[in-house]
């Protein structure tokens, strides 16, 4: 019997150490993989760990691709030979005069930074949709950081709980070895009084029998209550664990985003990029008399343009609102620097992305080699999956 089984066993002890965010746990030590149901749901668990770091992925290719593109751009022209180098120049170099010529216009107060207006103007189709995301991004994050903080205080509550639970079972079998130390000194002492004092002690042992009888039956019902609260508990902190697991993926996920649209739109947060767009969309309609200046700067843009699509430039469009960069190897090294961190950013989210999607797989093929009497029904639950994403 389960409790005479664990009468001596040593209480267990169950080390905790700081929440880690962005680890995932897969806990399989309170899963019965026997159980058709509690397989299912552990399986089902990690295939959509790899659906949600597969959407992401796709999210991020095509930005990862543009920022690349740009990057190789930029070796291009670098790579121009002298000639055609100082043809591209002049035009930067004549259409950077006009827009200097503009800014004389501009040099009024309480208007908005050169810097900022033409960073917001080379961003202008994006801006909204940045404001947009990044709003998006800061609820979502701070409802995340809820449910995580819930989520660490059930766990936490449910891990108390067990552990009063393995006191009081501790606590049941101290006992239960009281009672029958206490019976045992008990019948050796009417013994004595029977065959040595010639005694009558057959009343007494029938009481003696009858307590103790009682007795251990009591602690054994409380045992077995005590035990089948601590299985329920158990199996609640692992799916807690399951679903903290996905919560931390759209944590670092979210994070991640947040960090890459900062880097993208020069801010530290939507109500600081709201506010430069403000200014921005007020700065746009003033300086509209100016559009004589702006319209000769239109002309160079164009023949900018025209000029680059003569090389192997994929977005030539681009360099319209940056001639100074193509006069300007520092600014050129600002510009690359960006992007660079641009790249890292969403190089490290796809990193952890495929690294959730390579550990999922991991586990459930572990899972096939560990109980292969479930491994077609498992590798079925996989294709059915993969086919319905």
């Amino acid at each position: 019997m389960v409790f005479w089984k664990n009468l001596f066993r040593k209480k267990k002890k169950y080390e905790q150490s700081p929440e880690d965010w962005e680890n995932i746990v897969y806990d399989r030590d309170d899963v019965d993989f026997e159980d058709e149901e509690q397989r299912s749901r552990y399986i089902t668990n990690c295939l959509e760990q790899i659906a949600d770091a597969s959407k992401e992925m796709n999210l991020l290719t095509g930005e990862y691709s543009l920022v690349t593109s740009y990057l190789t751009d930029m070796e291009e022209i670098e790579a121009l030979p002298k000639e055609e180098k100082e043809e591209l120049d002049d035009i930067a170099r004549r259409l950077l005069t006009l827009e200097q010529e503009c800014e004389k216009y501009r040099g009024k107060k309480n208007r908005m930074r050169d810097s900022d207006y033409y960073y917001m103007r080379k961003k202008e189709n994006e801006i909204q949709e940045g404001i947009s995301k990044l709003t998006e991004c800061e609820s979502y994050g701070e409802l995340v950081r809820q449910d995580l903080k819930r989520l660490d205080m059930e766990k936490h509550a449910y891990e108390y709980r067990r552990s009063e639970l393995e006191i009081m079972m501790n606590n049941f079998r101290g006992m239960s070895v009281i009672f029958l130390t206490a019976f045992a000194m008990c019948m050796i002492l009417l013994l004595i009084l029977q065959f040595v004092f010639e005694m009558n002690t057959r009343v007494g042992a029938l009481l003696a029998v009858g307590a103790v009888a009682v007795a251990v039956t009591v602690l054994l019902v409380k045992y077995m209550d005590s035990e089948k609260e601590l299985r329920r508990v158990e199996g609640a902190v692992s799916r807690l664990i399951q679903l903290q697991n996905k919560v931390k993926i759209r944590y670092v996920n979210n994070n991640n985003l947040q960090d890459y649209l900062r880097i993208k739109y020069n801010t530290d947060n939507a109500a600081t990029l709201q506010k430069r767009w403000q200014q921005y969309q007020q700065e746009k309609e003033e300086r509209k008399e100016f559009a004589e200046a702006e319209a000769k700067a239109e002309y160079y843009q164009k023949q900018l343009v025209s000029k680059m699509s003569n090389y192997h430039i994929a977005n030539p469009d681009r360099w319209t609102g940056q001639p100074g960069a193509l006069l300007d190897k520092r600014e050129m090294v600002e510009i690359r620097h960006e992007l660079i961190l641009r790249r890292q950013a969403m190089r490290k989210q796809m990193d952890y992305n495929n690294m959730v999607a390579e550990n999922a797989r991991k586990e459930i093929m572990d899972i096939v080699n560990r109980y292969p009497a479930y491994g077609p029904e498992i590798l079925a639950m996989v294709d059915k999956y993969e086919s319905e994403t």
